[in-house]
């Protein structure tokens, strides 16, 4: 039985590909810290004899026993509250985390998977985004915490790569969506989910007119199996290149969420893209992927999901433990 260790498990594609591996017959060490992951998400694997959890910050040194076949790097804050909040620990988890879990695999003789994000494009010139364009990215802005640290992290991968030989692979994920998705996170299809299924007005930043191209979570998991079992070393784009303005989005989830809110609109937060779309051709060539689930089969499940929820949990805002040990 092949072994995978899996960081930032307990969060929402890190808790999916524990569910992945796990069918495909992995025996799977998953790893968290919990500061933005629930145990809830991974809680149905515990009772499993190839599933063991370590709490535990990778930002610090990673000891795992025994041999180990993959490592798959999804610990970070992943929205704009979260790494607003925690943007140290951002940069931390992008830099260290990173650089403990290559040193790792070097030891073990693993292939590492890392997980890299469109924000390393920033806010795009380039039109869809291929993985040749270097991005157009505010070093110093509140989100270049986010982006930066993705941006190092594609560095430091590819100088282990080429130094030390080790066995890597780089994915570029656009915005996923799907069950398991916290709700008040900062991003889009939770936000205005929360929204209409609390009775609230969805609220739009900017004038609507920017674009996002929405993937399902569970083709976004068969792109990223895909790429660590692929003999390709370069970053990949894995999303849906379907566009959609947000204005246009909004309008969608009142129509499927059956409810009557307005659309309001607020100033556009510092540095948020204007476009986003991913050139999913590399993906189409190399690993024979391209995503299979339309958007109103999508969300439709994820509309389900959230219905799911109890009034308790629409309406909480996020308590979480942001505190001077986190800030360091």
């Amino acid at each position: 039985m092949k072994k995978v260790l899996i960081t930032g498990a307990a969060g929402f594609l890190g808790s999916h590909l524990c569910d992945r591996f796990i069918k495909e017959g992995y025996h799977v060490i998953a790893m968290d810290n919990l500061i933005t992951g629930d145990l809830k998400n991974i809680e149905h694997l515990f009772k499993l004899e190839q599933f063991e959890y370590y709490h535990h910050d990778v930002t610090k040194f990673v000891h795992v026993p025994g041999d180990l076949d993959y490592i798959l790097h999804f610990a970070s804050p992943a929205s704009p509250i979260d790494y607003l909040k925690i943007p140290i620990q951002t940069l931390k988890v992008g830099a260290l985390g990173t650089h403990n879990l290559l040193g790792l695999a070097k030891d073990k003789g693993a292939r590492i998977l890392i997980a890299s994000t469109s924000e390393i494009y920033g806010d795009p010139l380039v039109h869809p985004q291929t993985e040749e364009y270097y991005g157009n990215v505010n070093t110093i802005g509140p989100r270049g915490v986010y982006d930066e640290a993705k941006r190092f992290q594609e560095s430091i991968t590819m100088a282990y790569n080429r130094f030390h030989g080790v066995e890597t692979r780089i994915v570029r994920i656009f915005n996923t969506y799907g069950p398991r998705m916290r709700l008040n996170d900062g991003r889009v299809i939770p936000a205005f989910m929360g929204q209409a299924l609390r009775g609230e007005d969805l609220t739009v930043f900017g004038d609507g007119s920017q674009t996002r191209s929405f993937c399902y979570v569970d083709d976004e998991i068969e792109g990223i199996y895909r790429l660590l079992l692929s003999d390709y070393d370069l970053p990949v784009n894995i999303g849906n290149p379907h566009e959609i303005t947000i204005k246009d989005f909004a309008e969608e989830i009142i129509k499927l969420t059956g409810t009557d809110q307005k659309i309001i609109y607020k100033p556009l937060p510092k540095d948020d893209p204007l476009q986003r779309q991913p050139d999913i051709s590399k993906a189409k060539e190399i690993l024979g992927w391209e995503p299979k689930v339309g958007r109103a089969e999508g969300m439709k499940k994820t509309f389900d999901y959230f219905k799911t929820l109890s009034q308790q949990e629409l309406n909480k805002t996020d308590h979480r433990d942001f505190s001077s040990r986190n800030k360091r």
